[in-house]
């Protein structure tokens, strides 16, 4: 095999970022696509020249290798088993389920189907963050003992003014910003610092949505079992092109990266082997503000999972570790239930008896509302 014959399911705007990032790899070809929605699938098939299918059977049943799956969330669990009992190997948009009970099914359908499952999580393979990996791991920063985070996108009002829209539901999304855009983190964090130990979270709406809609905005207050402090800002309603901006503080040093610099990360090091001892200084890494690094980012993560496939290796970045992100996006909704700091051990107890998704419930009645006192212009 030369290449992967991927299908894709779902023809939402993350598709085009996927198909930008692609586009000169010889390893990847996109060749079909299935969507419930028959009007946008047939416009994006005929722009992005796909073969199309109108039941899911049908297009599991052609030629195809492998399967890119981008569908609203609580569609993941039973999409991703399905695929996984035709034999097609599978890579999932983020967030990779709603509950973690979801998320195991998911593992043991493709772990019983022997394919390859690997969540698309594109903050896992932008080029600034695995350099922020490298430098961690060579010891450059030391031990981290303090950080912040913020993920910023403005959002169209509609998207949480809309009931029907599945985006940021409670049932349908897994929540509001902290599980749409917090698993982003948690995920990066995690790969960064390790497990979790604690979180308190505060939940907030600066939009009037209707009840069945979560947060706009979070704060979140992280505590690694290493013993690093973590600050986690989220919101979808500040008014400025998406970004990431990260600093994260260590014993030798300091990592500071924002995603809206050409040069998103600087580095300040007192390692004897640093580029640059004792002053910041930026490194030079492939990327570009938004949208260039969703593009970026989105290549080398369907580039990487094709390798996987090709040279018959599994993905180090895991379906379990995945899951773990999803853990923190809970452990985060359970804090802001109970108004005070909650630690993992108390969310696997629900986990192990009443299911996780319990802690989704009633989240409206602790989510803080300021849109009464605000005047959007």
């Amino acid at each position: 095999m030369d290449y992967v014959k991927f299908g894709i399911i779902g023809t939402g705007a993350v598709w085009g970022f996927h198909k930008l990032g692609s586009k000169k790899n010889p390893k990847i070809k996109f060749i079909s696509a299935y969507d419930i929605d028959e009007r946008k699938l047939n416009r994006v098939a005929k722009y992005s020249k796909l073969e199309t299918y109108s039941t899911l059977d049908d297009f599991l049943k052609s030629d195809i290798d492998a399967v890119l799956i981008m569908v609203p969330h609580y569609l993941h669990r039973d999409i991703v088993v399905e695929v996984a009992e035709s034999g097609k190997h599978i890579i999932c948009e983020k967030p990779m389920a709603t509950t973690l009970e979801e998320c195991d099914d998911m593992i043991a359908a493709t772990k019983k189907a022997g394919v390859k499952f690997m969540i698309a999580e594109n903050h896992r393979f932008l080029p600034a963050h695995q350099f922020m990996k490298d430098i961690i791991d060579r010891d450059y920063i030391g031990e981290i003992f303090l950080g912040r985070t913020y993920e910023g996108a403005y959002v169209s009002p509609d998207q949480f003014l809309d009931p029907n829209s599945w985006n940021f539901t409670y049932d349908k999304g897994g929540g509001g910003v902290v599980a749409d855009q917090g698993v982003h983190k948690f995920t990066f964090l995690n790969w960064l610092l390790g497990d979790v130990d604690s979180a308190q979270c505060w939940l907030g709406k600066a939009t009037s949505s209707p009840p069945n809609k979560g947060e706009d905005n979070a704060i979140i207050l992280l505590r690694y079992k290493s013993g690093a402090m973590i600050t986690v800002d989220l919101t979808s309603v500040s008014i400025h092109l998406p970004t990431n901006r990260t600093e994260l503080h260590g014993t030798r040093g300091t990592i500071l990266e924002d995603h809206s610099w050409e040069n998103p990360i600087r580095v300040l090091s007192s390692h004897p082997d640093a580029e640059v001892k004792g002053e910041f200084y930026s490194p030079s890494i492939e990327h570009g503000p938004f949208p260039q690094y969703y593009k970026i980012s989105m290549g080398y993560e369907d580039a990487y999972f094709a390798e996987c496939i090709l040279e018959d290796k599994e993905p180090e970045f895991t379906p379990e570790q995945a899951k773990q992100g999803v853990a923190v996006v809970l452990l985060s909704y359970l804090s802001a239930k109970k108004g005070r700091i909650t630690t993992m051990d108390e969310l696997m107890k629900i986990y192990k008896t009443t299911g996780t998704k319990s802690v989704l419930k009633d989240l409206e009645s602790v989510t803080q509302k300021n849109y009464g006192k605000m005047q959007w212009k």
